[in-house]
């Protein structure tokens, strides 16, 4: 092993060592490192010429999970273990008050210098909130802009998904160790991000399982990351709210999906508009602040004759019939003078389309007039 090798061995286990110390906050830390003017590696060494206030800190570093991140980091190639003053530390991150002094990542860790937009909302989402979500995470990927969000289920999982379908990637930010998916039922999503060129990160250990003061501290480094935050469906009193107003707080472009007055998870989104939120339709409401150009991909023959079939079949009195939140098929088939049967026949093929979509208690319009 070279002396330099050495070094970034050395340097990648004192930030470990001070961050392994679950009961000191990063904050205290990085003033530690200020004003006593030492480097991390003479902290974590813990030597007997290190102030008495300094000694009592450094009796919360934790052996066992500095080891167990070695010992994950060792487990495959895409893992990685990136330091506070690691070149690959996202910048954006030292802008937060207590700033994480690792990130534990897997995946494609390039991802964390691009241009990000964060997708949150709520975890009991509609199926029109998901369509949406993931539609917009997908324009947003396909323009250069990394989607990052909560790995949680709802529209955390649909902003990953859109984002994957696109050409930029997605980033998990977890609440969790990196090993740890929560909810499991996220654990072919979190492999599709590790392996389909997104990254999922975290500033906890492994081993550490889900725990309710983890997901603030996610939140923050979501809000943190991203050039905005998307709000699409959240209650008033939620976490997702509280990353929106943490992005506010760093100076960050809020953005949110405005929905229908009666539904209960479009309150929070009006509230932030309310507030000076900018209100979303369409992903170049999002690109117009964030300076980016909305890219024109050609289409070919065949794309061209079925956007055009879709935009006739639009305006169709029975697509219009269909409401953007669910329209129960006996009010369909009342509204066009059809038989239930005969309404259901005839949707099938708006279905096909991407038109419409069959859920639970009937239809949603999903594009059209």
């Amino acid at each position: 092993m070279n002396k330099q090798t050495s070094h970034i061995d050395g340097d990648l286990s004192a930030w470990l060592a001070l961050a392994s110390a679950q009961r000191v906050s990063p904050k205290t830390w990085l003033q530690a490192i200020k004003h006593y003017q030492l480097s991390p590696a003479e902290l974590a060494g813990n030597t007997s010429s290190l102030p008495d206030t300094v000694k009592q800190l450094t009796c919360q570093i934790s052996k066992p999970l500095v080891d167990a991140a070695f010992t994950w980091k060792q487990g495959s190639n895409n893992r990685h273990i990136i330091t506070y003053s690691s070149s690959y530390y996202p910048q954006s991150l030292k802008q937060l008050d207590s700033p994480p002094l690792v990130i534990l990542a897997t995946g494609d860790c390039a991802l964390l210098q691009s241009p990000q937009i964060a997708i949150v909302g709520s975890r009991r989402s509609s199926f029109q909130g998901r369509r949406i979500a993931s539609d917009i995470a997908f324009g947003l990927s396909e323009n250069g802009i990394v989607v990052t969000s909560g790995l949680a289920m709802g529209i955390d999982s649909a902003a990953h998904q859109g984002a994957l379908s696109g050409s930029t990637g997605t980033i998990a930010v977890m609440g969790t160790g990196p090993e740890k998916v929560y909810p499991a039922k996220n654990n072919k999503l979190y492999e599709a991000i590790n392996n389909d060129g997104g990254v999922t990160v975290t500033e906890f250990f492994p081993g550490q399982g889900p725990k309710p003061w983890h997901f603030p501290r996610r939140n923050r480094i979501i809000a943190a990351l991203s050039l905005g935050t998307l709000v699409v469906e959240a209650k008033i009193k939620s976490g997702t709210l509280i990353t929106a107003n943490l992005a506010a707080d760093m100076g960050r472009e809020v953005f949110a999906v405005p929905g229908n007055i009666a539904n209960a998870y479009a309150e929070g989104c009006h509230w932030l508009i309310q507030q000076g939120a900018k209100l979303v339709t369409n992903i170049s409401d999002i690109l117009d602040e964030v300076g980016v150009q909305p890219e024109q991909k050609g289409l070919s023959v065949d794309e061209q004759n079925e956007k055009s079939t879709a935009n006739s079949l639009a305006t169709d009195k029975l697509l219009a019939s269909v409401d953007y939140d669910i329209t129960a098929i006996d009010v369909i088939a009342q509204r066009n003078a059809l038989s239930v049967s005969q309404a259901m026949a005839s949707l099938l093929e708006y279905e096909l389309r991407g038109l419409v979509a069959a859920v639970p208690g009937g239809y949603v319009k999903l594009r059209g007039k």
